[in-house]
């Protein structure tokens, strides 16, 4: 038996995902509920662990994160009652057999989220990126369209990852504005680390003049990270969704 989470969880006071020692994360919090119900072993006879769609970063936010585990489901009214207030489980719901939230899944889609305006926001603090900057929206609209189909992304990951294969296929890309808040959605089969928020510190700087489109798509060819932009805050970005096979 397996069950599928579907989760929501403000990353601001977590380590990330993955469980670190001494350190406050998503996955050892919803495992801890969860052993607390459940017990410490699942029904493979191993300890009950959470396999994970996505594994966010400390500090990124998810809005409909997906996890998997060996046991029956559990009423997510049960299991929030057994979490704080900044995770929340959305849905527990039974799971075909050997589903893995993480090996089964299509793609996963991210949003990183902007305020591009003068004076900085009390409600949109922790997020989304506040940028008084000036900002092309016509080149950031360039620099997403680029990204679609298979690129190697080695530019937009730390140099010093355990990453081996920097090629990724971009499903979609594209940045919308609802005022003078800017959304970058994409989606991809997987990502590497850091990747949206290295991508999004790049296009800034291309709308802000720094450097050219064309140096930009020059950048998915498998240049050095070195030659990208800086990292934006953790705090813009959120794991959207994540697409399973019908």
């Amino acid at each position: 038996m397996v069950t599928k989470l579907t989760i929501e969880y403000d990353g601001t006071d977590f380590a990330g995902w993955a469980c670190q020692p001494g350190k406050r994360t998503v996955q050892q919090e919803l495992q801890r509920a969860l052993r607390t119900v459940l017990g410490e072993h699942g029904q493979d006879g191993r300890p009950l662990t959470l396999a994970v769609a996505g594994r966010t970063d400390s500090g990124v936010h998810a809005w409909a994160q997906v996890a998997s585990y060996a046991h029956e489901a559990v009423d997510p009214l049960r299991l929030n009652g057994l979490l704080d207030e900044d995770v929340a489980v959305l849905a527990a719901e039974p799971a075909p057999p050997g589903f893995d939230a993480r090996r089964d899944a299509r793609s996963r889609t991210y949003c990183y989220r902007v305020l591009a305006r003068r004076t900085r926001s009390v409600f949109e603090r922790g997020r989304a990126f506040w940028w008084a900057g000036e900002l092309d929206h016509g080149a950031l609209a360039e620099c997403a369209a680029a990204l679609a189909g298979r690129h190697d992304f080695t530019a937009f990951t730390p140099s010093e990852s355990l990453h081996s294969h920097f090629v990724r296929d971009v499903l979609r890309a594209e940045w919308r504005s609802q005022g003078e808040l800017l959304e970058f959605w994409i989606e991809a089969d997987t990502f590497l680390r850091h990747m949206n928020r290295v991508l999004v510190g790049t296009m800034l700087e291309v709308a802000g003049g720094r450097r050219t489109v064309e140096e930009f798509k020059r950048l998915l060819e498998g240049r050095p990270r070195s030659e990208a932009g800086r990292t934006a805050p953790a705090h813009g970005l959120a794991l959207a969704s994540v697409s399973y096979p019908e």
